[in-house]
Order: structure tokens, then sequence, then C-alpha cells
């Protein structure tokens, strides 16, 4: 269920209405919903074995108070920087239950992440191999590691959002990690634990991860007649959300289907979601500032933007929006754009909406990759966040000011 309805025209998140929050924290936020939240990641720990380690993927929301709400569930979490190991770490997540993704890890995140004890991390080239063993060998330990492997699947999604291609920057070819795994078998500082692939993100159909795994358990024989045996397949994330009306997987179905294909293998599952989880858990909400016409066309000039929320402009992205109320203005079929200097700022084109200055918009599913990707281009301070339980709600992140832009900088002597 959406945990984000309207009752007699007015929007509320939760039981909360969105406009009351406006009044109380101003625009452009962010909202989230706990229960939203919560319900997302339990479909998945719901439908995994108790040795199956379901990993949030941190990039899509970082915020430490929903990692704290995710880590209370016992969820892992999927970490690209030390910086997401060190939120992680700060919002009472479990590093036994952590995988460290990402190609270009530093000698000092690896480090990092050897001593507070990871589950594993995601090796994405035979380099970082090398790299990790010399880390792990100064520290007279043996790192964890999964390798990455891509097994040139076409995820049929936007190109930005494909991994799993040979084109594609992540992971070793499949027809070299044989050899590969040879070699961090051979490496004291290396100690092998499973396999990873990842194929790409806002997946709708599930065949290409079934065609995904059917080729990495081919991998897994091969290891296997080479005495190289494994403890974990790790099928990344990448389950798609609705945006418009997509229809979009039943995921106990899909976690079913591929422990089915697993279990005579003997492998304990990771999964790595994060836009499934986070996505439809948050709206970000604008204020109306003008009405512009230039012709036909009609504008609505609103206080979020593309350092906001950059999918529109970075995806080509079609996210709903809507008012958060009732409005009494014109009737038109608007283009939602925003204050910063870019022709590419809009986050919604020929939308129609009953509009006028002053009016509330809200724009859905902004739970992902909204605030882990915003920016102050322009010199504009990101948004507040807001947490909604049932009827309260809290201020998690404050919102930030100019001053906070300048710290750090100064002036020449």
């Amino acid at each position: 269920m959406s945990h984000f309805n309207f009752k007699n025209q007015q929007l509320f998140a939760e039981n909360v209405a969105v406009s009351e929050l406006c009044a109380a924290h101003g625009t452009p936020s962010y909202i989230y919903s706990r229960a939203a939240f919560e319900e997302h990641f339990m479909a998945y720990q719901n439908a995994m074995g108790p040795d199956d380690l379901a990993c949030y993927a941190v990039k899509a929301n970082s915020n430490i108070a929903i990692l704290n709400i995710l880590a209370k569930l016992g969820a892992g979490f999927d970490i690209v920087s030390g910086g997401e190991l060190e939120r992680v770490l700060q919002a009472g997540g479990d590093p036994e239950k952590v995988v460290f993704s990402g190609v270009a890890k530093k000698s000092s995140e690896m480090r990092l992440a050897l001593e507070v004890g990871i589950h594993c991390f995601n090796v994405e080239s035979a380099a970082e191999l090398e790299r990790l063993n010399s880390v792990a060998v100064a520290m007279d330990m043996a790192a964890p590691v999964s390798l990455r492997v891509n097994p040139d699947v076409d995820a049929q999604t936007h190109p930005y959002i494909s991994t799993g291609l040979a084109e594609n920057k992540f992971g070793i070819a499949i027809d070299s990690a044989l050899e590969v795994y040879k070699r961090a078998e051979a490496l004291p500082g290396i100690d092998i634990v499973g396999v990873d692939c990842h194929i790409g993100s806002q997946l709708i159909d599930t065949t290409p991860f079934i065609d995904a795994m059917e080729r990495v358990l081919k991998l897994i024989e091969e290891l296997a007649d080479n005495n190289i045996f494994l403890e974990h397949i790790d099928l990344g994330g990448g389950i798609g959300v609705r945006y418009e009306n997509e229809e979009t997987p039943d995921i106990g179905a899909y976690i079913q289907q591929v422990k089915e294909r697993i279990k005579p293998f003997n492998l304990n599952l990771v999964l790595e979601p994060g836009r499934s989880i986070a996505a439809n858990a948050g709206i970000l909400t604008m204020e109306v500032e003008y009405l512009k016409q230039n012709g036909d066309k009609h504008f609505a000039i609103v206080d979020a933007a593309m350092n906001d929320m950059i999918r529109p402009a970075l995806y080509q992205a079609w996210m709903d929006i809507q008012n958060i109320e009732a409005s009494n203005g014109s009737t038109a079929s608007y283009d939602i754009v925003g204050p910063v200097c870019e022709t590419g700022d809009f986050l919604g084109k020929d939308r129609k909406l009953t509009l006028q200055a002053g009016d509330k918009l809200a724009l859905f599913s902004a739970g992902a990759y909204g605030f882990t990707m915003a920016s102050n281009y322009n010199s504009r301070p990101r948004a507040a966040e807001i947490m909604v339980d049932g009827d309260k709600h809290y201020l998690i992140r404050e919102r930030e000011t100019i001053a906070s832009l300048m710290q750090g900088e100064s002036l020449l002597p």
C-alpha cells in the first residue's frame, strides 16, 4: 500500500497532512514515511532465509535515521565508499552484515572495512584484488572476498543505470573470472567467500535477473570443478518501482524462484535492494513561485530544482507531480521548472494541473536518489529531510544555511 494518500483532496503522509509539514518545515523538503521503509524492507527480509542477507543499498538514501530504522529490522548494508561505511556504523548497523561494492576502493577505505570486520568486499577488478591483498597482509588479516562478475546481460534500462554489459565499467568479465578466482586463491590475504553480479537498476521484468543468475551458476560449477567453493551468491539489486503505471515484480515470488534454483548449490543468498525500498517511501515538496506563459507554453516555476532532484534531467525520468490540496488557479499543461540557471532544470513536462502562485506541490517517488544526488549548484542550500511516523513527524536533517555552504572556504590574504 502507499503511505502517501489523498483524503478529501488533501495529501497525507501516513496520518499527517503534507500542508502541515510544509508550514512547519518550509519547501523544498523531502518527506519520508517510516512505515513505508519498514514495509518495503520486510518484503525482502520475510522472503529470505535466516542465513541470507538483505543488504540495503546505502547510495539510494543514506540519512542515518533511515539507516537506523533498517538496522533495527536486522538489515545488512551495501556500501560503495568509506563515508557510507561510517554512516552505517553511526546508525548502529552491524559491520558483519556489510558488503563493500564500488570500482575504486582506496587503501584507507579497505583498512577501515577490515578493522571493523565487514561481511565481504565485492572486488571489481584484478588490480583491486592485488591491492586488497597487500592491505590485508600488512594488517596480518585475510579479507573476505566476493568477485563481482559482469555477465554481459542487457537489463533493458536507461544506459546510465545499466551495469551488466561488457561496455560498462563494473565487474570482471565472466569469461575471465575463473583465472581471477585462481589468483585470489593463491593470495595469502584473500579469503574467497562468494560471487556477485549486478546488472542494472529499475528492472520491471525479472527475466534478465534469471538470465544473469544462470550464467553465474555455470561459473560456480566451473569453480567447483577447480576446487574453489563459495558460501554465497549475491544477485545485487535493481528491482524496479512504480513511478507511473509500471507493473513491478512481486519481490517474494522472485526471491522464492531464486532460492529454489540455487538450493542444489548449498549457497546463501545476498541481495542489495535500494530503490525498491526507498523510492516510494518519500516525496519532495515544493512551492509555485511564479506562473509564466511563453506563447502556447505554460511554465510553473517552483522553488525545487534539478539540484534537489536530478533524475528527470539526468535520466529523463518521469516522476508524478500533484497538488497537495485543491487549488483555485488556472488549469493548463505546465512544465514544472526550477530556479537553476540551466535549460535542463525541469522536474516534469506537460503536466495537466490547476495552479496559482503559492500552491504547494509534491513530487512522488522521491525517497531514492533524491537527497543523495543533491548538490549545491547555484549556491542553493540542500533541502530539509522529515520523517513521518504515524501522526508524528521529526526533522532528521536540518535545511542547510548559506553559512554552511561556505564552511571551509576562505579569502586570500
